[in-house]
């Protein structure tokens, strides 16, 4: 690992994920672009096969859309009438239902220009996205995964559900390179944050492409893991905030993280039970295991007043820039404007 030497300005932000969790991610750091970060990347998952980026792929041979085009949005600082144009998702049972028009935009200008990098960096520049949007590979990859049972199932869309804990997931075909813009972006990063989102299909799945997870490893960044807030029904029941991290590196290797960033505060009556009916469970924080491996733990109120179990972008923006203001890999001291973040806020060393 390379020290990194401290310089005046923003932070270069690495930011890695995928589904509902990346976009949350992005939309807490794009306030602070130009102030606190200096430079934003999105680094994108492409292993969706199912609803309208699925169609899309087995169609028309591109990468899946929907990831991208939702990370496109969240950095957008265009009307909003345009940004809703591109989530706009057609209705009835013809031929585009269910079809987002950014989905269809993305894979037109992918078939105009001959590349999807191509048609994601123009769309970057209709949407006058803040920030740089990559995929982790350009190769065209699906997911499948080794079940606890022994069964081998295949398809991102296909992995929930099957009644085993997943072992381990995998690309199909093996050795997708990742694109030389993302290694770039990470080996200059100061911070590198993992997304919350699908633990298997939104995170691990970038950490499977050649040379990403040893780019984590070897970047002087500081490395964030941010916790989930709720367990997957099919995909995570039972797991802890350790079991997720233990999971990132049983497929990554160990040294893609330095710390964790976990909500610190019970959950509404109201959400708990909204979310128990559809069979999902808080993420508890297990802090004496993640210390065990090694990982600075803090936690803080990151959720909004609302009956979704979601990260507040206010909230969680104000804890990353906070932590981002330390460099390497050891845990952000005590004290400062914790109070100023959002109570409770608790650091410790492993």
């Amino acid at each position: 690992m390379r020290p990194r030497r401290r310089r005046p300005g923003g932070r270069r932000v690495v930011a890695i994920g995928g589904g509902t969790g990346l976009p949350a991610v992005l939309s807490a750091l794009k306030r602070y672009l130009g102030s606190r970060v200096a430079d934003l990347t999105a680094v994108v998952t492409v292993t969706d096969d199912g609803g309208s980026s699925g169609r899309l792929r087995d169609e028309l041979r591109i990468l899946p859309p929907g990831d991208i085009r939702n990370c496109l949005v969240a950095l957008a600082e265009v009307e909003p009438l345009l940004a809703e144009l591109f989530q706009f998702r057609f209705p009835g049972d013809g031929a585009l239902a269910g079809h987002n028009f950014g989905n269809l935009f993305l894979a037109a200008l992918a078939h105009v220009t001959g590349n999807f990098l191509h048609a994601v960096r123009f769309s970057s520049k209709v949407l006058a996205v803040r920030g740089t949007i990559l995929p982790s590979t350009l190769d065209s990859v699906g997911l499948g995964a080794e079940l606890a049972d022994g069964r081998v199932v295949y398809g991102e869309s296909r992995l929930a559900g099957h009644g085993a804990p997943i072992r381990r997931v995998f690309l199909e075909p093996a050795g997708a390179r990742a694109v030389p813009e993302v290694l770039e972006a990470i080996d200059r990063a100061d911070v590198v944050v993992l997304a919350p989102g699908s633990l298997y299909t939104s995170l691990v799945p970038n950490l499977l492409v050649g040379g990403l997870a040893d780019a984590i490893r070897s970047t002087g960044a500081l490395k964030i893991y941010v916790g989930n807030l709720m367990s997957e029904p099919g995909e995570t029941d039972g797991l802890s905030l350790a079991d997720h991290v233990e999971a990132a590196f049983a497929h990554g290797g160990p040294g893609i993280v330095d710390g964790v960033l976990a909500h610190g505060r019970p959950f509404l009556p109201a959400v708990l039970q909204r979310y128990a009916a559809a069979g999902a469970r808080p993420v508890a924080c297990d802090r004496a295991r993640l210390h065990a491996l090694g990982l600075w733990v803090t936690e803080a109120d990151l959720t909004g007043p609302t009956e979704k179990a979601r990260h507040h972008p206010e909230k969680l923006g104000r804890v990353l820039v906070r932590l981002m203001r330390h460099r390497g890999p050891a845990p952000p001291s005590r004290g400062g404007d914790a109070g100023e973040i959002a109570q409770p806020v608790g650091l410790a060393t492993p």
